[in-house]
């Protein structure tokens, strides 16, 4: 097994867990194990989980009775913050236990730990030093490129090739293009990756008299922001008490990058990325990076952006763009396409406020730089390797858990939409919601053996989405015809489709997967000075070269003399 300066690798990643924009408060719960935890047997960096109990049967193929799974924020039925998480919680597992049971033929225990969203990277790494480590987990595809070369992970590309799920998939590219030159495939995305659009709130459009297809051009949406804080767009009587603009951070955790900032970093990507002729550069020492600080230097400055938005998580971001009280809130607010367009409309209209929401289409300098919004690389499932030089665990666990998780069918539709005859259910019944509002009461009634979606636990006027696997991006469809989809969700992913492209290739050398970690700190120290202190951004950038400059000289030698 590779071990490559692992120990430099793990301290970076924890480094960026103090770097990373809005903090530790999203709506993950980091302490949400079960057990104890599972302790590896050596110090080499591999996983001997004691999690996976399991052995040889009789016929001599390997019984996995026993898998740790780690997740961040993105698997909503095993979240345990609440009453109603911790009900969907309770009837999810069991569920999907005894599904991927019927599917490998013996029974097998799952155990869920949720890890926090905002700050996973540097929960993974801590999970890494105290060797903690889980069976399956996910990653971003940004992690996936830090430690796939750590000898950590497994290489899953025969047991992909060699997937039942192969049959009905329709999107191969996907998972092709995650291997590595030499064909290793070390993380399984079941999903295309999906990006961010620019929602603007109709109802401040419309108070204002702005026409949302007029924002064509930069200016045109600075102006809008403007009006947006310093007028009065939510009606309230008071001029200058909302902002234009709110985002998780003023950079983003982990690539793209630039997803909930788009208009401001337009025609920047800072990060290591590779140009069109083949060489790789650092896009965070260009003067259209400068030229994007000086933008958020100023809308800062000025007050258009809420000052929240640079240590405000997603969470954070999203509860206040759609809360009950609107003064104090903004008015556009970059976040993911698809069901999330559903999920804001919801909780617009949850607290009272006017819920139709605008999609901004990118403006002409994006355009002109990328050709739309992000598409970003697909998260991952990744298996840990235990090291013993036997693939028939690592083999085990992807049969039970990534093959079955597109099996079209039982297991998919829990993966997809959460615990049956609660998130979801085929029995018939008739339910309302917003039962005592007349003029929001909608009517449900359905046949028995009819899919449909079920009131949510949390908010009963609301029908559950999603749990993990969105339906619209899978790589391998639902084949029982339990596809439940609203307007507005088909009406944004098509939107997105038209809209966007796919974000720059995240780099892959030995020193950038060690030391990462330290380049982005030192670019989050630099946007803090520019942006929040109104430093001078040519000093600040210096100082970034003083600081990281020959660090990324190496990473950039690295990748420009790969074969």
């Amino acid at each position: 097994m590779k071990k490559k300066a692992l120990s430099l690798l793990l301290a970076s990643t924890m480094v960026v867990s103090l770097a990373a924009c809005g903090g530790n408060n999203d709506a993950s719960n980091d302490s949400a194990s079960t057990s104890s935890g599972t302790t590896s047997s050596d110090n080499s960096g591999s996983s001997s989980s004691d999690s996976s109990s399991s052995g040889d049967s009789a016929s001599g193929e390997y019984v996995l009775t026993d898998v740790k799974i780690m997740v961040n924020g993105t698997v909503n039925s095993v979240k345990q913050e609440t009453e109603a998480q911790q009900t969907n919680r309770d009837a999810f597992i069991p569920q999907l236990e005894a599904a991927v049971g019927e599917a490998i033929g013996h029974e097998i225990n799952i155990e869920f730990e949720v890890a926090s969203h905002s700050d996973y990277a540097g929960y993974v790494g801590r999970m890494f030093v105290s060797e903690q480590y889980p069976d399956v987990m996910i990653m971003s595809a940004d992690m996936l490129k830090q430690y796939e070369s750590t000898g950590l992970l497994w290489d899953m590309a025969d047991a992909y090739a060699n997937a039942e799920f192969q049959s009905r998939l329709q999107l191969p590219g996907i998972n092709e293009n995650l291997k590595d030159s030499q064909g290793h495939l070390y993380g399984f995305a079941p999903t295309y990756g999906n990006g961010c659009v620019t929602y603007v709130k109709q109802a401040w459009l419309d108070n204002l008299g702005i026409n949302g297809d007029d924002i064509k051009t930069y200016d045109d949406f600075y102006n809008m922001l403007v009006r947006f804080s310093t007028e009065d767009p939510d009606g309230n009587g008071i001029d200058g008490d909302t902002y234009g603009f709110i985002s998780a951070g003023l950079i983003g955790s982990e690539a793209p990058w630039i997803n909930y900032v788009a208009e401001f970093w337009q025609g920047a990507y800072p990060s290591i990325l590779q140009g069109e002729d083949g060489v790789w550069y650092d896009g965070f020492q260009t003067d259209e990076a400068k030229e994007a600080l000086l933008r958020l230097q100023k809308a800062y400055k000025e007050g258009v952006i809420d000052p929240d938005s640079f240590t405000a998580g997603t969470k954070d971001a999203r509860e206040k763009w759609f809360g009950a009280e609107q003064s104090g809130s903004a008015g556009v607010f970059t976040y993911w396409a698809g069901t999330w367009y559903q999920n804001l409309a919801n909780n617009l209209e949850k607290n009272g406020v006017d819920n139709e929401v605008y999609e901004l289409a990118p403006i002409a300098e994006i355009t002109n730089t990328f050709g739309g919004y992000l598409n970003r690389e697909a998260p991952v499932w990744v298996i840990l390797d235990d090291g013993d030089g036997d693939d028939s665990r690592e083999q085990a666990i992807f049969t039970a858990i990534l093959d079955t998780m597109l099996d079209g069918d039982k297991v998919q539709t829990l993966w997809t939409y959460g615990p049956e005859g609660i998130a979801w259910s085929t029995e018939a019944e008739e339910f309302s919601l917003y039962p005592d509002d007349p003029d929001k009461r909608k009517d449900y009634s359905y046949q028995d053996g009819e899919f449909h979606m079920r009131p949510g636990l949390e908010d009963p006027n609301i029908l559950a989405v999603k749990n993990h696997l969105d339906p619209a991006l899978t790589i391998s469809p639902l084949t029982n015809g339990y596809v439940s989809s609203t307007d507005l969700q088909d009406i944004s992913n098509k939107f997105f489709t038209d809209h966007c492209v796919d974000a720059p290739s995240s780099p892959s050398s030995d020193t950038y997967s060690e030391r990462s970690a330290e380049i982005i700190d030192a670019r989050d120290v630099v946007i803090a000075e520019v942006v929040v202190n109104g430093g001078d951004v040519d000093a600040a950038m210096q100082k970034y070269v003083s600081d990281v400059g020959s660090l990324v000289d190496q990473i950039l030698e690295e990748l420009n003399s790969a074969e």
